[in-house]
């Protein structure tokens, strides 16, 4: 959804290499290769904490979650996902901010937001009177069950395109956008068994990738020139197309969570790098650094000291960088050496010299500095160091974000020497004796 499961300046600057969870808690630990089983085909109710470790709301959270958990044991089924290592799961149900707690009851393919206190007494309550509500609705008949259907798998069938001898090198091979493409014969039992996964998988990943990564169904013993093209001798085989590239055997697991996992990794691969942005004012600075787990920000020398050229090329490192980084959820700007004097002292960069990168971590307030040279080697030495936890980190000066001046966006131009005004003294009146007494 990975690398590194990033260990961020002990929960500040990058993610906690620790889970928040283990084994001898009543925690359930929840994945993508697991949820479908344990939540998804139970008849239990289901709490479930979609969590990130640098959050510091979840931090707190988890003494709590885990005394409800202990609890609730054997009456209510509390669990938790790592939703930012596992952001198929947590983009599946729509998670937009952590901690979010979800009640899985009746029909788990439509959960519940969870909206009591985040005491474990108040956990408790709320649990149980969603169990009674699930018993009611089972007594008047309202409840199916667990809700999963087998026949729609919690997805729409219209999502799987169907593909054919005739259209598959229009659809698939001529697209510009990555289809994984299931090859499947009606009588395997596999098959039977991956279709309902494979249907949500489909319609999640429609969502999520804004149609950019397509799953799509052969019938291989009705299409047999596409069986026979792509080597096709077993049921079901899922190829990954990439426009320019020999397909790609999948081989992760089956559930409907590992396939849109794999299909987010590869929307993620094909993606536009993030956009590195000029810091022209405060909004720029906070929603850049507020929506990333990390902010990286470049100071650039004056444009009378590099010139247009110089800069750009300074830009084109960090965006390479920004690409090779992308997967992450990090926001990348910069700004001229001596337009945002206050964040320069915040950071303490005026020492060092220009140009300048630091790394901020706009929750916790912290951040590092690039102490190596201003390159794609230097900076990305520097982020990976950041990424095993291993970067030496300060507190942001004054503990909050520095104002920001409204400034004019770079015209993309070289640097012009401001013009001196100059002076006529032809019509003034210089006294004759003006200094005599000096020389």
């Amino acid at each position: 959804m990975r690398p590194l499961l990033l260990g961020v300046l002990g929960c500040s600057l990058v993610l906690s290499v620790h889970a928040m969870y283990s084994s001898s808690d009543d925690v359930i630990e929840l994945k993508p290769s697991n949820f479908n089983r344990e939540v998804i085909q139970s008849d239990s109710l289901w709490l479930v904490e979609f969590y990130a470790p640098w959050c510091g709301h979840c931090q707190s959270l988890a003494p709590e979650w885990k005394k409800a958990a202990t609890a609730l044991k054997g009456i209510v089924k509390v669990g938790a996902v790592d939703a930012d290592q596992h952001k198929s799961l947590g983009g599946q149900y729509g998670v937009r901010g952590f901690p979010t707690i979800k009640i899985f009851g009746a029909n788990k393919n439509k959960p519940e937001e969870y909206q009591g206190g985040r005491s474990s007494q108040a956990i408790v309550d709320g649990a149980m009177n969603a169990l009674r509500t699930l018993v009611k609705e089972r007594l008047s008949g309202k409840s199916g069950g667990s809700g999963y259907s087998k026949q729609s798998g919690g997805g729409d069938k219209k999502d799987v395109i169907e593909l054919t001898d005739d259209n598959f090198d229009k659809l698939v091979l001529e697209s510009e956008d990555v289809w994984m493409v299931e090859f499947f014969a009606p009588w395997c039992g596999h098959c039977k068994n991956l279709e309902p996964e494979w249907t949500a998988a489909a319609t999640a990943v429609k969502e999520q990738t804004k149609g950019k990564v397509h799953l799509g169904a052969v019938d291989a013993t009705v299409h047999q020139v596409l069986a026979s093209r792509y080597e096709i001798r077993g049921f079901p085989t899922i190829k990954i197309f990439r426009k320019g590239e020999e397909p790609e055997v999948y081989q992760g697991g089956r559930s409907r969570g590992d396939i849109i996992e794999k299909a987010l990794d590869l929307f993620s691969d094909n993606a536009a790098p993030p956009e590195l942005l000029e810091i022209l004012n405060e909004d720029i600075l906070k929603n850049t650094c507020e929506d990333s787990q990390l902010c990286i920000i470049g100071v650039l020398p004056h444009i009378l000291d590099t010139g247009a050229a110089g800069r750009n090329g300074y830009l084109e490192v960090m965006m390479k960088m920004a690409d090779k980084y992308k997967k992450k959820s990090w926001g990348w700007l910069w700004t001229e050496a001596g337009a945002q004097m206050e964040l320069e002292a915040s950071l303490g960069i005026g020492g060092f010299g220009y140009p300048a990168m630091a790394a901020i971590n706009a929750r916790k307030m912290k951040f590092a500095l690039l102490r190596g040279s201003f390159s794609e080697t230097g900076i990305h030495e520097f982020l990976r160091e950041l990424s095993v936890g291993r970067g030496s980190t300060a507190t942001l000066g004054g503990g909050t974000m520095p104002k920001i001046n409204t400034v004019e966006a770079w015209d993309g131009k070289d640097g012009q020497l401001p013009v001196e005004e100059e002076y006529d003294l032809s019509d003034v009146d210089l006294d004759d004796d003006f200094g005599k007494d000096e020389l």
